[in-house]
């Protein structure tokens, strides 16, 4: 049986910025501190939530190096070092590992995709040029690619490939994902919605964009259901609906880093093509936080 990375609650961590588009790394920190007080189980930095589409080679490998150096092994690290450049991949992946990151979370190719068997070249010549385990982050909305449970069962046989993070809301396909793979990979929720389900499927956690602002019951939702509470794991997640969709109301990360804003987090801009939130959707976002007493 492979080494779990974590079990709990994941957080897909923003990266601010400040008035001169350039990372605030000293509210990153702030942030990084926060989330561990508040019970958040592993930092996952550079990931969708933290705009690495557009942090330039330089900003992505600091971001990393800083959160490695400032969690102090606190919690494990997860350093998203995907893209659809194999060869680029395994340079950021191994500038990871040399800078301390306890694991990688690595998206499938976009835009140029490939085939269910490119799916597997790709990811193994990755895991065979690192020695820190992997997570593959299947999420074919953005993608236009989706991995197949078969693709999943070869991927699965290799040491260094260790977990999945599933956003392609197809509980049916992960249900047979799990069945065909049992321990050899572990299955993180990559859908705030689908937690529960997921934990109830055999799944180890979630990497959250909800930990950004509520990291303690999003934690406390896992814990909840490892300790045989499900059902009171299964309220929580219901109850946080209203938040989880206004935090979804528009693409990832716009209406997370507006919620920031709203809770005194100097989080800064997003960076073109993203835009800022519109009107409407604030105003829904204002009301879900409320609702849960993290804004006034």
């Amino acid at each position: 049986m492979k080494k779990t990375i974590f079990t709990g609650a994941g957080v897909a961590i923003v990266t601010p910025f400040d008035s001169e588009d350039k990372i605030n790394f000293a509210e990153l920190g702030r942030i990084i501190d926060d989330q561990i007080k508040n019970g958040t189980d592993a930092i996952v930095i550079t990931g969708t939530t933290g705009e690495s589409a557009t942090l330039s080679d330089e900003e992505h490998k600091a971001a990393i190096k800083f959160a490695v150096d400032h969690v102090k092994k606190r919690v494990p690290v997860v350093a998203g070092t995907g893209s659809n450049d194999t060869r680029y991949a395994i340079q950021l992946s191994q500038y990871a590992e040399k800078v301390g990151a306890d694991a990688l979370l690595l998206v499938t190719p976009y835009y140029n995709k490939c085939t269910q068997n490119g799916l597997v070249a790709h990811y193994t010549k990755i895991a065979d040029n690192v020695n820190i385990p992997m997570i593959i982050y299947n999420v074919p909305s953005r993608t236009g690619v989706n991995i197949k449970p078969e693709t999943y069962v070869k991927l699965s046989k290799h040491p260094n490939i260790v977990a999945t993070k599933e956003a392609n809301g197809d509980l049916s396909s992960i249900l047979r994902t799990r069945k065909a793979c049992g321990d050899e990979l572990d299955i993180y929720s990559g859908n705030d919605d689908q937690i529960i389900p997921i934990l109830s499927l055999g799944g180890k956690g979630v990497i959250s964009v909800l930990s950004n602002v509520a990291p303690k019951d999003t934690h406390l939702m896992c814990q909840l259901f490892f300790e045989g509470k499900a059902e009171v794991a299964a309220k929580l997640q219901v109850d946080y609906n209203d938040l989880i969709d206004a935090l979804f109301c528009e693409v990832n990360p716009i209406p997370v880093k507006a919620a920031m804003k709203l809770m005194g987090w100097n989080v800064g801009g997003l960076r073109m093509p993203l835009s800022e939130i519109e009107p409407a959707n604030l105003e829904k976002l204002k009301t879900a936080l409320k609702n849960h007493n993290l804004i006034e």
